[in-house]
């Protein structure tokens, strides 16, 4: 079996993060789970991965500032040593139409969801210095497609894929590999809000006819983590979205 990988996971608490930690931690890796303010939720998915044969720490910060990212990578060299596998998952939304948007809702999202993917690359990759190193950005398919009330967030995710693009370019003599993932609707807490008009809308919208899981979003990250296949993969974004955008 190869040693354990360290794998950083930022906004791991819950949703897609928290699948993406359990997934990774399961294969008997180290896992830090970043969190912003679910301490509680950090730390029961650290528990899981413990008890899964993985190890993890729960680390809180912010990865909208520098040194909540710069602490979360010292804690990680402090546990493990360093870092071969980071997850760039944390996001939030502030949906508005355009008109609407104060420039606070703009900045916010634009802070952390592409600043701070940013930061935590640029920190990662200051740890993987000898390489090899795997890094994955969680994206979305409205920063290909664009999406009426999401000008901030739609901006930050095709930032994002830009940003995948010049990583893998810039550190492939390092053997350090960057790929994006571009979910579409994914179940989730937001999702089950909608309510069943919208619902219906958004599923004639999906050729497959349902919302993805965050096991599946998981599984797609581990391959592009873990697998030997994902060494000649990079520069790269995956739509997991089903069929939504083709």
């Amino acid at each position: 079996d190869a040693a354990p990988k360290t794998c950083v996971v930022t906004g791991a608490s819950r949703g897609i993060g928290k699948a993406i930690a359990l997934a990774l931690g399961a294969e008997g890796n180290n896992v830090v789970v970043n969190y912003a303010s679910s301490a509680g939720p950090a730390e029961e998915v650290a528990k899981a991965i413990e008890a899964s044969g993985g190890k993890a720490i729960a680390v809180q910060g912010n990865m909208a500032s520098l040194d909540d990212v710069n602490a979360l990578f010292a804690a990680t060299k402090e546990a493990f040593g360093g870092v071969d596998v980071l997850v760039n998952n944390a996001g939030i939304t502030r949906d508005t139409l355009m008109m609407r948007m104060k420039p606070d809702m703009w900045q916010d999202v634009i802070d952390l969801n592409l600043s701070g993917v940013f930061y935590c690359t640029q920190a990662a990759c200051k740890m993987m210095r000898k390489g090899p190193g795997r890094i994955i950005n969680i994206a979305s398919v409205v920063g290909v497609t664009g999406n009426a009330g999401q000008a901030n967030y739609s901006a930050a995710k095709a930032g994002t894929i830009g940003l995948t693009k010049t990583v893998a370019r810039e550190y492939a003599g390092r053997k350090i590999v960057c790929n994006a993932i571009a979910p579409g609707f994914i179940a989730s807490d937001m999702t089950a809000e909608l309510g069943d008009d919208i619902e219906a809308k958004i599923l004639q919208t999906i050729p497959l006819g349902r919302y993805g899981q965050p096991e599946e979003v998981a599984g797609l990250v581990k391959f592009l983590a873990l697998d030997p296949a994902g060494e000649y993969i990079t520069g790269q974004t995956f739509n997991i979205d089903g069929g939504m955008v083709m």
